[in-house]
């Protein structure tokens, strides 16, 4: 199988691996199944893929990073900042020094900035891990916020304090003053960098559709270069491009809300990037299996090298990470959410409950490794700055795929349980928002139309034919006020929503079927056909989507 069999081999993969874990009723971690892919591609494979550690940073990081910035919830984020703040950099910190001190006295073999390099990739977290493993078992809206939120900030912390690991590795120097002074460069040109570039191209967007329209596919693209422009622009200012590309991310959520896109560019605009985004998560897992049988022989030799023969010492190795990175993890989210209570107390929230052991424990659990961790090991340079080879480059990568698959399965088994009937502090106070907002749209909605329809009426002969069309629209909003209104009423046509829901589905459904027909009969053309099929497709979308809230 050459290069290019094993590219098409590895996205049939990510495809493959997407259909069992919807087909079996035990919910596996996508990413396992997507490594036990890239292990057989490995097997079957004449010729290994050859990682350019830059090139991969660059193609896998950055939209990644992007995606998650442009899509955190930021009511959530804002909400339980402290917490967040002490999840995503006090913990990342004290992960980096500690494990990276416990890994290098655990195995010799591995030097200090090493040990500090894997140390820091295994702090970041993965709520899409998590989210994967509880599809079928709802996780607190503010527990997820918070995991979220926690995601997002150590995935920038952790990635910068493995950069400044690798570079103490390849240098053998290390200045904290330096550092520090470093660090504060990277965190002010990166985000700048970030902001300046997004909020720029955007303006400039806007001025070009507005005098000469919109073009959906290249609204798109450019969604697409915006995080590699964030990354490079940063870099080579002296700033950290990670930092940028986050930047980037939560600066073009917010240039969103300013509503301008047309609906046909943010639809396609969201379903080229939910591709995007599951493709490459899904290659790095498939890639980290098919690259697996070659660092496990190069783990094999560092082991070797620290005076132990048996290869079994490598699961020692994981085990103790695994339980090192969850005891600190335990304790961190247990000291953080006890801050927290006890400040909801002093500040006159006396509903307030203090933390169960649950829910430290489900917090715990749910602080998974992924895509990050994985994509960041793999950038590990190949070579040392005087040609030498990167002191215990495959027994690190090995040992944070372990820490991977570990984490993914111990959540997947634990989680579950875990959050079953658990609920997080305050979480009802939010509950209505969806219905607020619908709510004050179709008041908004009520009062558009009414000005619209008299200002058709009063140029057109026919104005009773406009009122009523506008009266007609104008009910259509007034149940939807009517559904939200409190008392038995309420349930009543909430329940009569969900049927009117179901019906339209099911006329959707034929509709469909019999366009298609037409068209197979050839009673319509090509283009007609697929024009009648996406309107159809799109209010199908909708009305799924509305009955998933529901």
């Amino acid at each position: 199988m050459g290069a290019i069999g094993i590219v098409l081999s590895m996205l049939a993969a990510v495809v493959a691996s997407g259909i069992i874990v919807r087909a079996i009723p035990l919910a596996i971690p996508l990413p396992l199944v997507q490594i036990a892919f890239g292990a057989v591609i490995a097997a079957g494979a004449y010729q290994r893929v050859e990682l350019n550690p830059e090139v991969f940073f660059l193609l896998f990081l950055p939209p990644l990073l992007f995606l998650d910035g442009w899509r955190i919830p930021k009511e959530g984020l804002l909400r339980d900042k402290g917490m967040i703040l002490e999840l995503a950099l006090g913990l990342v910190i004290v992960t980096v020094l500690g494990m990276g001190l416990f890994i290098h006295w655990l195995i010799p073999a591995v030097p200090y900035p090493v040990a500090f390099a894997l140390a820091a990739i295994v702090s970041p977290t993965d709520p899409v891990a998590v989210s994967a493993i509880s599809a079928r078992f709802p996780i607190p809206k503010r527990v997820l916020h918070v995991l979220e939120g926690e995601s997002l900030l150590n995935d920038a912390s952790g990635l910068v304090c493995f950069r400044f690991a690798v570079a103490a590795a390849l240098s053998g120097m290390f200045s904290l003053w330096s550092a520090a002074v470093t660090f504060v460069q990277l965190v002010i040109v990166g985000i700048i960098a970030g902001v300046v570039l997004t909020l720029g191209i955007m303006m400039f967007k806007n001025w070009i559709t507005r005098r000469f329209g919109e073009e959906t596919g290249a609204q798109v693209v450019i969604s697409l270069l915006i995080p590699f422009g964030a990354y490079e622009l940063a870099e080579h200012l002296g700033g950290s491009g990670i930092l940028a590309a986050v930047a980037a991310g939560i600066t073009m959520s917010y240039v969103e809300l300013s509503g301008r896109a047309l609906a046909g560019t943010r639809v396609q605009r969201t379903a080229v990037w939910d591709t995007v985004q599951f493709a490459l998560n899904g290659i790095m897992f498939v890639l980290l299996g098919e690259q697996l049988p070659a660092i496990f022989e190069g783990a094999v030799e560092a082991v070797r090298d620290s005076n132990h023969e048996n290869p079994w010492w490598l699961a020692v190795y994981v085990l103790a990470i695994n339980l090192g990175l969850a005891v600190l993890r335990f304790l961190w989210v247990w000291v953080s959410l006890y801050i927290s209570y006890r400040l909801a107390v002093r500040k006159g929230d006396k509903e307030r409950s203090p933390p169960g052991i649950r829910l430290v424990a489900a917090m715990s659990v749910a602080g998974v490794r992924g895509a990050i961790t994985l994509a960041g090991v793999l950038t590990l340079p190949l070579t040392l700055m005087d040609g030498s080879e990167f002191p215990a480059r495959d027994l690190t990568i090995l040992l944070a795929a372990g820490v991977i698959i570990l984490s993914l399965t111990a959540a997947s088994f634990l989680l579950p349980f875990l959050l079953r009937g658990l609920h997080s502090p305050t979480e009802s106070v939010h509950d209505d928002e969806t219905d607020l907002a619908r709510a004050e749209a179709a008041k908004a909605a009520i009062r558009a139309v009414e000005a619209a329809g008299h200002e058709l009426a009063a140029g057109h002969s026919d104005a009773d034919l406009c009122a009523d069309v506008a009266s007609q629209v104008m009910d259509q909003y007034r149940r939807r006020l009517e559904g939200h209104a409190a008392g038995e009423d309420s349930a009543r046509i909430r329940f009569a929503e969900t049927i009117e829901r179901k019906l339209r589905l099911v006329g959707l459904s034929a509709e469909r079927e019999t366009i298609f027909a037409l068209a197979r009969r050839n009673e319509i053309s090509d283009d007609k056909s697929r024009a009648l099929v996406r309107e159809i497709d799109l209010l199908e979308e909708r009305l799924a989507k509305a009955g998933a809230r529901h």
